[in-house]
């Protein structure tokens, strides 16, 4: 029947030796608010002194952490990992990942609490219950369990997180990355490539080898598909800061330019505010340093190098008057050539005779054309931008206009340079420049301001401004200098990284399939 307090209290006195006494207080979680915060309290206090209870002890406390009463539900789940002893530690990490589907964040938080209690007793155990949620639970559980992993692990200390419990990690992520969607393969990445035992070349190498599984690289792009397109994105930008000269990029660069950029202007973007053109172009040129060896370096260098001619026009045709008819101005695309060039001038660095041997007089003869026509307007433009920053200092630069003249004189210098090696006479590869998003180091000081949000300027020459498709709330300001035969605009979009494949897909990414599960406790 029922029990009540004063009932209740009477054997908790007793509880110690007996175990009628103990059942007593486990059916006070059918009673009433009073009995069951003495039974959320005492069922896991004289746990441990009834071991052939225990199971029904779990199932008390479980139906306390169901209640409709949220302060019992807190405090039967903050006990919950008095009960995480033993073998009892896979079954309450499970059960604790499976309320992490609460909506009150005062649980939330407790839940929260709890699985990190039980995982500094027990990593391994916890593990266990998390994975065997991420795989089996209902998608909420797994979203939120995933979460959990992508926030926690990163914080616990090296005795919790040896390298038996970052093997273990290891292993189970790259089952649940058979079936992921985008999002979750991001929050999955971050998870295993913060493990120690992943951070030796070896590691690193086993990292791409897994986004590569997710990059479909042995499939050709479709231009036309957003999913598609930004499941290259995503793979891509979690790949890049693995690369290193030991690890290499050579097949990422390689599809970018057996399909990215034969495709280039009919790539679909993912958002609708990215440039997507300079946005893969950015990508590739931040690969190109890390290549191994190339199978197909001058087929690479040839794709390089015919886009890179699209992108540098010819010098207009004099009208009978003698001037430029203004109509016929060409666009000089800066933001596009830099991302260009630099993957051209690190591939070029590989076979140095390209330019020599490989291309016919005539198309080099255009080439060079073309890039002293370049270099001309490069010239007049960097004289405008350093006119209007000259003096300027401190919070002058700050002002959103001064932070992307700071940036468009970064990637007007770094063309400057590059095409200044490759009108050597044999062209040379020598110089270094840092790609104008890239962090800056100190010497650049003045710079710095701008990386964070100006970092993704779009630099063209045209003096109509880029028309955004829809109005957005933290769109920057857009600067023209002043009209004139070089001028140029810079618009510039911060693009968040997004997981979310939308609808279709194959293996890997995108909606993945519903579970329907109850209570699995």
């Amino acid at each position: 029947g029922i029990v009540s307090e004063s009932i209740l209290r009477n054997y908790v006195l007793k509880c110690t030796s007996h175990k009628d006494a103990y059942q007593v207080i486990l059916d006070g979680v059918k009673s009433g608010p009073k009995e069951k915060r003495l039974a959320a309290q005492f069922i896991p206090k004289f746990f441990s002194s009834f071991p052939e209870l225990a199971d029904a002890a779990i199932n008390a406390q479980l139906d306390l952490c169901e209640d409709e009463d949220v302060s019992i539900r807190r405090q039967a789940i903050k006990e919950l990992p008095r009960f995480a002893a033993g073998d009892n530690i896979l079954r309450v990490a499970d059960i604790l990942t499976q309320l992490l589907q609460t909506d009150d964040t005062a649980e939330f938080n407790q839940v929260n609490a709890a699985l990190v209690s039980i995982f500094k007793m027990d990593a391994k155990g916890t593990l266990g219950g998390l994975f065997s949620q991420i795989l089996q639970g209902e998608d909420i559980v797994r979203e939120r369990a995933i979460k959990f992993l992508s926030n926690k692990v990163k914080t616990l200390p090296e005795d919790v997180m040896t390298k038996e419990v970052e093997d273990y990690i290891f292993a189970e992520t790259k089952k649940v990355l058979e079936d992921v969607t985008g999002e979750e393969f991001v929050l999955l990445m971050r998870v295993v490539s913060g493990l120690r035992v992943l951070q030796t070349v070896n590691g690193r190498q086993q990292l791409v080898e897994l986004v590569v599984e997710q990059a479909f690289l042995e499939q050709a792009l479709n231009p036309a598909d957003p999913d598609t397109v930004d499941r290259l994105l995503q793979c891509t930008r979690q790949a890049l800061p693995l690369f290193s000269k030991n690890v290499h990029s050579t097949r990422f660069v390689t599809y970018f330019c057996d399909h990215v950029l034969p495709n280039l202007s009919a790539l679909t973007s993912p958002v609708a505010e990215l440039d997507i053109q300079l946005e893969v172009l950015k990508l590739l040129a931040e690969m190109s340093p890390f290549c191994g060896d190339m199978e197909k370096l001058e087929a690479n260098l040839n794709m390089l190098f015919t886009k890179l001619l699209e992108f540098m026009p010819l010098p207009p045709d004099e009208v009978e008057n003698g001037e430029n008819s203004a109509s016929e101005e060409p666009k000089l695309q800066f933001s596009y050539v830099e991302c260009l060039l630099f993957a051209f001038h690190q591939l070029g660095k590989k076979l140095p005779d390209f330019l020599l041997d490989k291309v016919d007089a005539e198309r080099l003869k255009d080439f060079k054309i073309r890039l002293q026509y370049f270099a001309r307007g490069l010239q007049v433009y960097i004289r405008q931008l350093r006119v209007a920053l000259q003096g300027k200092t401190g919070d002058a630069l700050k002002t959103e206009e001064n932070k992307i003249k700071v940036v468009a004189l970064k990637i007007t210098n770094n063309i400057n340079v590059l095409i200044k090696d490759l009108f050597h006479n044999p062209p040379s590869y020598k110089s270094t420049v840092t790609l104008s998003w890239k962090p800056v180091q100190k010497t650049e000081a003045v710079a710095k301001t701008v990386r964070l949000r100006c970092g993704d300027g779009i630099l063209t020459g045209s003096t109509k401004k880029p028309v955004s498709p829809q109005p957005r709330r933290d769109a920057r300001q857009i600067y023209n200098p002043p009209s004139g035969k070089y001028s140029a605009t810079i618009g510039n979009f911060n693009y968040e990284q997004r997981g979310g494949y939308r609808g279709g897909r194959g293996r890997g990414f995108g909606a993945r399939g519903a579970r329907g599960r109850g209570r699995i406790y």
